[in-house]
């Protein structure tokens, strides 16, 4: 009868024991929801706003001529910059034919063909970093703009309006990270 009551007790203390640590996961498991539900819930209104452009009192103060003349404005300098590019590229191309013309000779002489090579090479080390310098200041948020690299220096086209004192920051961050010259040899223009 003893040997009875003490496995009782036992097992009671086992059925107890159970219920303890089925109550401890349980509670664990309740927490671990709670915490991720938190986490993942919808972002607050701190968290909406991050990046968020706002205008704060923002008016519109210009009248439908002045509108007509921006947008004439805007594709006269859109078509600035596409006559332009297309001149660059002509001339580009035109270097490119000489040599080819060079090279092609079967008796040219060993002089012209290291010059053609040289002009070829500097060319396409031109052209490759005049598009970088584009390409680096569309994603900086220019519209357009144009770049071209002479002996003189580097020139930068931007359009007039966005043409500022940090604009030419901008550029001349663009031209330095890409091509070994100095802040004074760096025009930028607003067309």
């Amino acid at each position: 009868m003893y040997y009875k009551i003490i496995r009782m007790k036992v097992g009671l203390m086992k059925f107890q024991k159970r219920h303890v640590i089925s109550a401890a996961i349980l509670l664990a498991l309740g927490a671990a929801v709670y915490v991720n539900w938190q986490f993942t819930s919808a972002p607050s209104v701190k968290n909406k706003e991050l990046g968020a452009a706002s205008y704060v009192n923002a008016t519109v103060a210009s009248t439908c001529d002045e509108a007509k003349q921006t947008s004439a404005l805007s594709q006269e300098t859109m078509d600035w910059f596409s006559s332009e590019r297309t001149k660059r590229q002509i001339e580009q191309d035109r270097v490119l034919d000489e040599a080819k013309e060079i090279f092609d000779l079967e008796n040219a002489p060993e002089s012209d063909v290291s010059e053609a090579q040289k002009n070829v090479e500097k060319t396409l080390k031109s052209f490759t970093i005049q598009e970088s310098i584009e390409g680096i200041l569309r994603a900086k948020g220019f519209s357009d703009c144009l770049c071209w690299i002479t002996d003189e220096g580097v020139t930068v086209a931007v359009p007039d309006s966005e043409l500022n004192e940090k604009t030419v920051l901008i550029a001349d961050d663009a031209v330095i990270s890409h091509y070994d010259v100095s802040c004074e040899n760096i025009s930028v223009i607003g067309v």
